[in-house]
């Protein structure tokens, strides 16, 4: 409100309640100003070599000192809002960085304990793959332990049945190209070019058969391949 306006509406009332007037309003304002000057944390720090705000200055020369109290007092609650919301938000942001590191340890362990465990379950696997292969050894061994001049051919060949049975067990497949075939670099070893009847670059025979488990080719087979002459 405009200084004069202030005035002149006390003037209208100071006949109707001269006994009961309040202390001077100019006195509290006065007061309510020294008291926001002497608490400096309270009040919005201000750049020293910053311009003033002409309209502000020329508001502030003009009204009352009440009216100065009142937006000192305004201004020092409005100050003291922000802080606390300030101080919410930093204590929601302490808490939620608290919660990012207990989950990224939770993380952190979850991966080690399925590392250990699948290290472990590689462990079990190999174990039972080298408990069945045992087995085909001890067939060989006791089919060389036989007497000289005895036929071992069947047993052998019941080894090798007993071996296959490991290897299909895991998912092993033999790769046996026949004679024509095409050649594939992924799964085929060549070995060298030789005069054959087969169609050049096609598979004329097989050296050694290789292997693929579950896909994967574990071991290429070897193969001599026409040129075609």
């Amino acid at each position: 409100m405009h200084a004069a306006g202030l005035l002149g509406s006390m003037s209208e009332n100071e006949g109707e309640a001269a006994d009961d007037a309040p202390a001077d309003p100019a006195e509290n304002g006065e007061s309510a100003a020294e008291e926001a000057a002497a608490d400096p944390a309270s009040t919005p720090e201000v750049d020293p070599d910053s311009e003033p705000d002409p309209e502000l200055v020329a508001r502030i020369e003009e009204a009352p000192p009440e009216e100065v109290a009142r937006e000192v007092l305004s201004l020092r609650q409005r100050a003291a809002a922000a802080e606390d919301a300030l101080a919410a938000e930093e204590a929601r942001a302490e808490e939620l960085e608290s919660k990012l590191k207990r989950k990224t340890a939770d993380f952190q362990n979850y991966k080690k304990r399925m590392e250990k465990r699948r290290e472990q379950e590689r462990e079990r696997a190999t174990e039972d793959l080298v408990e069945r292969l045992v087995e085909v050894r001890d067939n060989l061994v006791r089919a060389l332990e036989q007497d000289e001049g005895t036929d071992i051919r069947g047993g052998v060949e019941k080894t090798l049945e007993t071996f296959d049975r490991v290897l299909d067990a895991e998912n092993v497949v033999a790769i046996e190209p026949g004679p024509g075939e095409d050649v594939d670099p992924q799964r085929h070893e060549v070995l060298l070019r030789v005069d054959s009847d087969h169609p050049e670059g096609t598979v004329d025979s097989l050296q050694r058969p290789g292997y693929e488990m579950a896909g994967k080719v574990i071991r290429p087979a070897q193969v001599t391949v026409s040129d075609g002459a």
